[in-house]
């Protein structure tokens, strides 16, 4: 209104002010002066007088101070709660289950991932679209008519209480009364009491972080607990799961520390300032410098990781596998691994190993091996990277295990499911290679009866060769190559992204990447075998037995199995001389003697490095050959070795750095060898 005023006004005295033109410049000023004078006089009166009826009268606001959504034509209801735990805390927990549900059983996902997220996918009024996210099994959920319930573990996003990363169980090393266990006991309890459409039977599941969760509801379960599926747990930390492999820290794993410990909802991201991410790690030098160039020591899990870079009572005492095989087993519980796992590959068939031990005859274990990646279980699993299994595998298993696993303890009436595959096998194991799943009675085991598994060594020898036949006297004794920590071996073709899923991002595939690159390198020793005339089986783990040296006083050997496919390979021609990756691992070698105290390594002395790789059931096929693959480097995966001794490698300075000449040894009595779990068929 006053703009409008004002504009009214400078027409109507136009003009009077073009009849004093002639007078000149400064009168025509002056008169200016007073026509705003007059505007000032008269229209800042009405602009305060309209502003001051408009703030009386108020605009209403259109958003009510409390929305209720119309979800009558929903076929779900969703629930929010906050859960009491036994010291006060409570924990956001979404619940979500089919409309109309009577007697219906619970799957219960404990999470460091925003619970809401995952039962919030997308904005429907069905129930499967809104369960189409990590962690849930959506099939088995929607079709087996299950109460879905995902909460925010203590620290994060919409739960109270303080975050402890993977945090450990009440006793020497968690001083308060609750831990995973408590916890999960605790939202069980109120979920049979508080949820009426439940039949009361609880199964726990998940992946990952969320695999462990499920494991440390195992620990003095609630009695209404009647099932687990952790689904590539995190085991052991230093072992060989998330943080560590055999000493080697896996410096990748910064950005999801950063992300995850320094704000309850993750809205704090780690950054970067190159594109490749060897740059990022190459220009901080050690991986303690990088973290303090990003502020990481601010977070408690960094510190303790700085704290603890050898195998010590701090880890040991968190490591589940000893947890849990040291009491009995109560709740059925299926481990499921996956065979190229990038990120928990060790702590599943760990898990089963100590349990089996533990308890020779329990009928509560199973197992399932999927070829898969970290968590494909749950998506399509029909190939990795180039490598295809001509059907979907992940489907499979939650059609044909998963679920008939899960009914079978959960469903009322239902000890037994209807089908060829409802007796779900102790194990079941997809065999690489063939393409084949196989139904097992335990692990390892190469077939359902009459196999035998021999532990079979697989020589380095002369020539860079590799054969079942020991090295022979008067052959070459070693092949050498020199490591550069300037010029450390990258994991994979350069550029390398960071840890990332989502569109655009390689990383879960990363271990079917095609090792041609590495093979080619001068810091590399390549052995090869001749090309098979017959198929040749492995079922368990591989172990390396590297007799080797170096001239500096520490370093690292990496060991990787390989399948080299023919030259061409008719109907994809892509795959024609591709060297797939079967089973490879790392050792760091100041922890030969012991994992809990390191020592130099004398130099120039041939030693043996004995250590496990990761689980296979492959089978080489005629016209393939085996390559072995041995380096000392692996970067950015694994920090950097000096490869001169330094009390501790996250602090390592640019002068520790130095290069070494490596020997491989491969004469009588020095033997290198892969010790390869080999299976004879009758």
């Amino acid at each position: 209104m006053a703009e409008l005023g004002r504009a009214s006004y400078l027409r109507k005295s136009s003009s009077w002010l073009t009849s004093l033109r002639l007078r000149g410049r400064v009168c025509l000023f002056v008169l200016l002066g007073a026509a705003l004078s007059v505007e000032t006089l008269f229209v800042a009166p009405v602009m305060a007088q309209t502003a001051a009826s408009a703030a009386s009268a108020g605009l209403p606001s259109e958003t009510p101070a409390t929305f209720t959504p119309v979800t009558t034509s929903f076929d779900y209801v969703k629930r929010d709660v906050m859960i009491p735990m036994r010291d006060g805390v409570k924990l956001h927990t979404v619940i979500v289950l089919p409309k109309g549900a009577k007697g219906a059983p619970i799957l219960l996902t404990r999470t460091p991932y925003n619970a809401s997220a995952q039962v919030s996918h997308a904005e429907s009024s069905h129930l499967g679209p809104i369960l189409n996210g990590y962690d849930n099994a959506t099939e088995v959920i929607v079709e087996g008519g299950y109460i879905r319930v995902v909460q925010d573990i203590r620290g994060k996003y919409g739960s109270e209480g303080d975050y402890v990363m993977t945090r450990p169980l009440r006793g020497p090393l968690n001083p308060t009364l609750v831990d995973h266990a408590t916890d999960t006991y605790d939202t069980i309890d109120w979920l049979v009491k508080n949820v009426p459409e439940s039949n009361g039977k609880v199964g726990v599941l998940g992946i990952s972080y969320e695999g462990f969760t499920t494991l440390m509801a195992l620990v003095n379960p609630h009695p209404a607990l009647k099932v687990a599926v952790p689904m590539n747990p995190m085991v052991d930390g230093w072992m060989g799961d998330d943080w560590f492999h055999n000493g080697a820290f896996r410096e990748q794993n910064m950005g999801y520390i950063y992300d995850q410990e320094a704000t309850r909802a993750n809205d704090a991201l780690w950054w970067t300032n190159h594109f490749d991410d060897y740059d990022v790690f190459m220009e901080a030098g050690s991986a303690g410098e990088l973290g303090r160039r990003h502020g990481l020591e601010q977070v408690g899990f960094w510190r303790k990781l700085l704290e603890h870079p050898s195998y010590d009572e701090w880890w040991q005492e968190q490591a589940m596998d000893r947890i849990l095989a040291a009491q009995p087993m109560k709740v059925p519980t299926m481990l499921v691994a996956s065979l190229w796992d990038q990120e928990d590959i060790y702590g599943a068939p760990a898990l089963y190993k100590a349990l089996k031990a533990a308890s020779a005859n329990n009928d509560k274990l199973f197992l399932v091996f999927g070829p898969w990646h970290h968590g494909q279980e749950i998506g399509d699993g029909s190939s990795l990277g180039p490598i295809k299994f001509n059907s979907d595998t992940g489907l499979y298993f939650r059609q044909e295990i998963l679920r008939p696993f899960l009914d079978k303890y959960l469903k009322d009436g239902n000890s037994k499911d209807d089908g060829p595959h409802a007796e779900v096998a102790p194990v079941t194991a997809f065999e690489t290679g063939t393409n084949t799943w196989r139904r097992l009675p335990t692990w390892p085991s190469g077939c359902a009866s009459g196999c035998t598994i021999q532990a079979t060594p697989l020589y380095l020898t002369a020539e860079l060769k590799l054969s079942l036949a020991a090295p022979q006297p008067g052959e070459a004794a070693f092949d050498e190559y020199v490591s550069d920590p300037a010029k450390p071996v990258p994991y994979r073709a350069r550029p390398i992204q960071p840890m990332g899923y989502g569109d655009g991002f390689t990383w879960s595939r990363w271990l079917v990447d095609d090792q041609r690159e590495a093979s080619g390198r001068p810091d590399v020793a390549v052995f090869t075998s001749d090309v098979l005339t017959a198929p040749m089986k492995i079922s368990g783990q591989p172990v390396a037995n590297l007799v080797a040296s170096t001239s500096g006083t520490d370093s690292d050997w990496v060991v990787k199995v390989i399948d080299v496919y023919p030259d061409e390979v008719a109907g994809d021609s892509k795959l024609g001389g591709y060297e797939l990756m079967i089973s490879a691992d790392i050792f760091r070698g100041r922890y030969r003697e012991s994992l809990q105290t390191p020592k130099p390594i004398a130099s120039g002395q041939p030693l043996l490095y004995r250590f496990n790789l990761p689980t296979a059931n492959h089978v080489f096929l005629p016209g393939h050959r085996i390559m072995v693959q041995v380096q000392s480097s692996w970067f950015p995966l694994y920090d950097r070795n000096p490869q001169s001794f330094v009390p501790n490698i996250f602090w390592a300075k640019p002068e520790d750095y130095r290069k070494a000449t490596q020997r491989v040894y491969h004469a009588p009595g020095q033997a290198s060898f892969i010790e390869l779990p080999l299976v004879t068929i009758p």
